[in-house]
């Protein structure tokens, strides 16, 4: 081998010359041989644009960040560091593909979260439940109106949940072809949760309904809140086996967290083992940012779907908390309803901030967090009912 050669083959594995891919004979449409030559370099765009808004807006920093370098990874030319022997390719294996990094986060989730509002009043779970109509509402949308399939439609619905381990979940079982679409939808939606939930929380209730006072919670025993997570996890048992993986290490983490023997492992699941798998769970999501799977109409509709179905999930829990009211002599405001998607604990704190601007004494947050709470629960619940309905 000649210098010349020698140089044109160092020259052949540079990033510079495999940035724009040759032209593929095979591809007739010109909009698809321009995504084909000029998809990584757009890509890079896309994640730069992503880690700004995780960085600079601070959408969801925490998974945006990640998944917005995992992109930037995964579009270099040549490393080949999303493919299946390479550095994502293989955590995106072991902890996206088997399905273990959104079941540890549930863990650290149920290690955070105080089921005790929950149970204080439990009537607050039908809010968490009716919120879970957005998920089946963006279902029959994907599924009769943009002619996504069956398995496809329930994983663009779940984003209606305002979970985003739960649609990286589900999203991996049922379309992971999907994957780095719904995982930037749910995290860039749950980052919007102070923007998007307002207006629709003031358009379905009248300022008397705002300004609504609840009285104080009763205060729930340590019995109490060690026992909920069993029954919970007992009833999930007995209906729908196929939500018991995310709904057992959700109520796995709660029972650490209230037994008061396990403080350390609780401390851990809280704090170190929760941000250690953020890490590698963003980065393996955002390995899925390719070009071929990103940059597609698809992409537009999943967008599209994914706001429908979180402003029908916050709709729906004002209008099932206006028509408790109609049955009820212990008023509850509308606006907790809104709390009924999974965005824990934003959603509670912005139906609280919207009670106050109502009335400065109105103070919802500790009633909020009851539907919240619950939407956490109906999350996992619908995840179970989608993944025995489309599988």
């Amino acid at each position: 081998m000649n210098l010349v050669d020698s140089l044109y083959k160092l020259w052949q594995s540079t990033g510079i010359a495999n940035f724009i891919q040759p032209v593929d004979p095979n591809i007739t449409n010109g909009f698809e041989q321009f995504l084909h030559q000029f998809g990584s370099p757009i890509m890079i765009v896309v994640c730069l644009f992503l880690l700004w808004l995780g960085i600079k807006k601070q959408f969801e920093p925490l998974l945006l960040v990640p998944i917005a370098f995992g992109g930037l990874l995964s579009n270099i030319p040549v490393a080949g560091i999303a493919e299946p022997t390479g550095f994502l390719g293989i955590i995106y294996e072991f902890g996206i593909h088997q399905g273990l990094f959104p079941l540890i986060i549930f863990m650290g989730v149920g290690a955070m979260t105080d089921f005790g509002p929950l149970i204080a009043n439990p009537k607050t779970a039908l809010l968490g439940g009716a919120a879970q109509f957005g998920i089946f509402g963006a279902l029959l949308l994907a599924l009769c109106v943009f002619g996504f399939t069956l398995p496809q439609s329930g994983a663009i619905g779940i984003i209606g949940g305002a979970d985003g381990p739960t649609s990286i979940y589900v999203t991996s079982k049922l379309a992971p072809e999907l994957l780095g679409a719904i995982a930037v939808a749910a995290y860039s939606y749950m980052a919007l949760v102070p923007v998007i939930q307002p207006p629709i929380m003031k358009f379905f209730t009248t300022k008397a309904e705002r300004e609504i006072q609840m009285t104080q919670l009763r205060e729930v025993t340590k019995r109490e809140k060690i026992v909920f997570p069993l029954v919970v996890l007992g009833l999930c048992i007995i209906f729908l086996p196929d939500a018991c993986p995310l709904v057992g290490a959700l109520t796995f983490g709660n029972i650490c967290k209230e037994c008061g023997v396990v403080e350390r492992l609780s401390d851990t699941m809280q704090n170190a083992l929760i941000n250690i798998v953020t890490i590698f769970l963003g980065l393996s999501v955002g390995s899925k940012l390719s070009a071929d799977q990103f940059l597609t109409l698809q992409t537009l509709f999943i967008l599209i779907l994914g706001i429908l179905a979180f402003s029908f999930a916050t709709a729906a829990g004002v209008i099932f908390a206006k028509t408790m009211n109609l049955f009820s002599k212990n008023k509850i405001n509308p606006l907790i309803g809104a709390a009924g998607v999974s965005a824990v604990p934003m959603a509670a704190r912005v139906a609280n901030k919207v009670g106050l601007e109502a009335n400065p004494q109105n103070y919802l947050l500790m009633h909020a967090m009851g539907p919240n709470v619950a939407g956490v629960i109906g999350s996992a619940v619908a995840a179970g009912i989608l993944l025995a309905l489309c599988n």
